[in-house]
């Protein structure tokens, strides 16, 4: 793409903007008046980067209604600064009800975590999914369909990082105060539509012994 094609790319987002606003202001008057008043989101969303998974577009929500993080195929990782502030955030701050963690199928970094592929610095992000590969190793290897033992570990990666959540001092210390639903999910790009998983974990008695922590602190860091 040369320089012109590449201004002209980008001149369509910045029309594009004016476009989605004015047509706001269309529908209510008051849309950007009472967005700047504050954010008041019932759910904290962590989904993949991929661009085809927009989190208000395929809910059907509109900007205010889910506070949103995301990464390389919706990852939560007990080292990620940048993760764990924004769950922070999300429970400490805006006290949302529903933390839902959103997986894709067709996932790149779920189908290339299955590979022997050497991917740079991106190995270090994938091997936590190689990790649960290895631990389902039995049910996947039988799995003869290369496309359904991709969509499978799919599943059992967003399930995996459900646990994850439930196994932060964050998560455990609002479990103690209030009511917090933890789910995971998986959207298909074929026809568009959320699956869930059933893998909700609403406290500790969902959670094995060995993850509790005897004191969790909101303001505490989370391991």
């Amino acid at each position: 793409m040369n320089t012109e094609n590449m201004q002209a790319s980008f001149d369509r987002l910045i029309e594009g903007n004016k476009l989605w606003a004015a047509q706001q202001k269309f529908t209510d008057a008051d849309f950007f008046n009472n967005l700047a008043k504050g954010q008041h989101p019932d759910y904290m969303w962590i989904g993949c980067s991929d661009s085809r998974v927009p989190a208000n577009e395929i809910t059907g929500t509109i900007p205010g209604q889910i506070f949103v993080h995301r990464n390389v195929a919706n990852l939560v990782v007990h080292t990620d600064i940048n993760l764990l502030s924004v769950l922070h955030y999300a429970v400490n701050v805006l006290h949302v009800h529903h933390v839902i963690v959103v997986g894709h199928y067709g996932c790149g970094g779920v189908i290339t975590s299955m590979t022997n592929e050497n991917v740079g610095i991106v190995n270090k992000w994938l091997r936590h999914i190689k990790e649960t590969y290895n631990r389902n190793l039995t049910e996947l290897t039988a799995i003869e369909d290369l496309e359904d033992r991709q969509d499978r570990l799919v599943e059992l990666n967003v399930i995996e990082q459900v646990h994850n959540l439930a196994k932060t001092s964050i998560v455990q210390a609002a479990w103690k105060e209030r009511r917090l639903t933890l789910h995971g999910l998986v959207y298909s790009l074929k026809d568009g539509l959320l699956r869930d998983l059933n893998c909700m974990i609403h406290g500790l008695d969902d959670l094995e012994a060995i993850f509790h922590f005897d004191d969790p602190s909101p303001a505490g860091d989370s391991h």
